[in-house]
């Protein structure tokens, strides 16, 4: 199992980025969340086996079809998250 948070900056907020975020990240089983930050990128967090959160990193590099992803950081965590996924409040 692996946990990953990323900072996905360029054209993500407005877009429907959170939502597709959460659908995608259901899709594959995963447990985590995302969130808009106020610099106007979105951060996220993946938690599941290594090749679905690979899988899903790769989805958010591309994002949805009105979305334009410039830069995707990425950071490994220790700690899991809650079991599910959610879109968070905005910090």
């Amino acid at each position: 199992m692996q946990t990953i948070r990323v900072v996905v900056s360029g054209r993500v907020q407005g877009v429907g980025f959170r939502a597709w975020t959460e659908r995608r990240a259901r899709e594959l089983n995963l447990s985590g969340w995302v969130r808009n930050l106020g610099d106007g990128t979105v951060e996220a967090m993946f938690h599941g086996p290594a090749h679905k959160v690979d899988e899903m990193i790769g989805h958010c590099r591309r994002g949805p079809a009105h979305a334009r992803v410039e830069v995707l950081e990425r950071f490994e965590e220790t700690e899991a998250p809650a079991p599910g996924f959610l879109i968070r409040p905005g910090a």
